[in-house]
This record gives C-alpha cells, structure tokens and sequence, in this order.
C-alpha cells in the first residue's frame, strides 16, 4: 500500500507542477487577491460626497460646516443655492448626503434652544448611510458640547465647574482602533483557502476521466482509499503552504496581531483542509466533465461565504438559516482565525468549532470514499 501511495504522490505533484502557469496558479492568485481584497473589505466610510445649503450663513453655522469637512469622511464638494438643486443632484448620483441649515439656526444655539439641521442621505446602500450617519452625529453632539461650554464660559465662568456633565468613555476590547481590516482580513484568509483547495480537488478525479488516465488506474491492483488518499495528500500540503503564504501576508502587511498560539491555528486549518478537501472530493465524484465541476463548485463557495458571517452576521439571519450556517466549515474556521488573531483564546474555547470541522470532515471524506467506485459511469 505504502509503495502504491507513493507512486500516486509522485504522479500527482508531477502532474501540478510541470506547468510554469499552474505553478503560478498555485501561490500568486491568492497572494494577489489577499492584497486586493485586504484593501478593499472595509466597512470604513471615508470621503462621502456632501453639499451644503446654509441658509442662515452665520459664524456658527459656517462653524459647524467646517468641522465637517476637516474629517476625512465627508468630501464637500458644492454649497446648493435651492432644495431643487440638492434632489438634482442626488437623483444624478452626484451627491450623497446633502446638509441644510435653516435661518435662526445661530439665534437658537444662542437662546439655548435646540437648533435644528436637516440632513438628506442618499439610502441607496443602507450601509453607507447608516455609517455616514453615525458619523454625522457624533460631530454634531461634539460641537453642540463644546459650542454649550463656551456659552456657559461667556455667560457664568465661575457656574462651568459646577454645571452636571456626562462622559462617554469607550473601552474596545481586542480591536482597540476599530479598525474594520481586522475584522476582515482573517475571513479573507478562509475564503481563499477554501476557494483555492476545492477548485484544486475539484478537478481530481473528473480531469483523470477526461484525459483517459482513469481506466489505466482501474486495472491496476490501487484501491478506492488508495486512490483518494493520494488525490487528498498533495492538495492538503498545498494548501498548508497557501494558508501559511497568505496569513503570513496578513499578519506582517496589514499588521493583523497574532495573540494566540501558532498550534491552535494549526490544528483549526488541519480540519477545516480536511472539510475543504472532502467536499472537493465529493464535487469530483459526482461530476462527468471539468466544466460541471466548476459549476458544482461554484454552486456550494458562494452560499458557504455568505452563510459562514464573513460579512453578516449570523445573529441577523432568519432562524432557519441560522441552523443551515452549521452545515458551512467557514463558519466554524472564521471563528478560530478570528479569535486566534484578535482575541488570543485557545482550545479551551474553541473546541466546539474544532468539533464541528471535525464531525464535517470525517462525514464529507467518508461519502468521498464510498461515492467512488473503480469504474468508469
């Protein structure tokens, strides 16, 4: 068995890696996609196309504008002379929030009444309005406190260190910065893996049967787990290299910190290889030709991302299809690349992701194997 395996391993490694194009294939996709993707998988709104419609024109209101557009995330790119032009402009795409201030907006702040500033958001993307939003708010609380404090200094100087005040102190654990690459660089690092091993494994088999080499294997004495074992070895140590290869990139180029153990990631990427590998597996059995593969496949990546919280969480999907994400790998591998790299926790904590790669493994290997018979459909 041991000197079959062998000659499988060789022909196997021969066969990924006498093609220059395939060598590259291999290593620099995913390292170019971690770049790209890296980059671009932010919820970070900076540079929102904002006009203004000041009609009270007044040194508090031009205040307000200003502190607006000292952040980086609001570009004002025009003062509106009528509400006609902000709606043109939003209609056109233009423009996304628009700011009106209304005349008195200066005599309020000075009676000490509420000053009201109309704000029209473009709702297109939710997202982004709902974080320009925020945003917006927190500058507008800003300068009522501080605009309130100099009032109170103008008027009673010696009432300021008795006047009642609330403060909001932020304590974020883990991602102290907020920043959002964070969050997403260790998802990204298990969607490349899964993408690059099942599209791999995917082939195995089906491109045997397309080429011919098939029936040369069926009349020789190698058995079903013989045969798997050596589609599955090479394509496991592959993608070893690729995850150490990009992980590697996000830990030392984005600055990603590594806060748990090495072993712990490891053993998490051992498993969730072994998933990636039996559903690549799987996929080649059941399909005739490489391009029904390549659908088959495509079939299961992007309901998997989705499913796995790279991007939404999980909490906010309908229950039953809260209970479909635990039929997803990515799932539970997200869950120990992130509390690996941001939280430092250990197997104690993740044995139950370990235990669910682990149960998915087994199961998808297993109906690999028996879903393979040593003859041709």
């Amino acid at each position: 068995m041991i000197e079959r395996l062998k000659q499988l391993l060789i022909k196997e490694f021969i066969q990924v890696f006498r093609d220059k194009r395939t060598r590259f294939v291999l290593f620099g996709p995913p390292l170019i996609q971690m770049l790209i993707f890296g980059y671009a998988a932010t919820y970070e709104i900076r540079h929102v196309p904002t006009v203004v419609l000041d009609y009270d024109n007044s040194q508090e209101s031009r205040e307000l504008v200003s502190r607006i557009h000292a952040t980086p995330y609001f570009d004002l790119q025009q003062r509106a002379a009528n509400p006609q032009q902000i709606r043109d402009l939003i209609d056109r795409g233009d423009t996304t929030m628009a700011l009106r201030i209304d005349a008195g907006f200066a005599q309020q702040l000075r009676k000490g009444q509420t000053a009201r500033v109309q704000v029209i958001v473009d709702a297109t993307n939710s997202n982004t309005a709902l974080i320009a939003l925020g945003y917006l708010n927190q500058i507008a609380e800003r300068y009522a406190g501080d605009y309130q404090r100099d009032h109170m200094q103008r008027l009673a100087p010696q009432l300021i260190s008795f006047a009642p005040s609330v403060t909001l102190e932020q304590r974020p654990w883990y991602n102290p910065n907020l920043h959002s690459r964070w969050f997403f660089v260790p998802g990204v690092i298990g969607s490349l893996t899964m993408i690059v091993v099942i599209n791999l494994t995917a082939f195995a088999i089906v491109r045997e049967r397309e080429v011919g080499t098939l029936e040369q294997i069926m009349v020789t004495p190698i058995r079903p787990i013989e045969f798997i074992l050596g589609k599955t070895l090479p394509f496991f140590l592959i993608g070893l290299a690729d995850v150490a290869l990009i992980a590697s990139l996000g830990t030392f180029w984005f600055q990603i910190p590594l806060r748990g153990s090495a072993f712990v990631l490891l053993g998490g990427t051992v498993l969730f290889l072994l998933c990636m590998l039996g559903i690549g597996l799987l996929i080649s059995t059941v399909s005739a030709t490489q391009q029904q593969a390549m659908v088959t496949a495509f079939f299961f990546i992007m309901p998997a991302i989705v499913f796995s919280g790279f991007g939404f969480p999980i909490s906010t999907m309908p229950q039953w299809l809260q209970l479909t994400t635990f039929l997803s790998p990515l799932r539970y591998f997200l869950i120990v690349l992130r509390g690996v790299y941001l939280k430092g926790v250990g197997f104690d904590l993740l044995w139950p992701q370990f235990a669910g790669m682990a149960i998915l493994g087994v199961t998808l290997l297993t109906v690999s194997v028996l879903r393979f018979r040593k003859a041709l459909d």
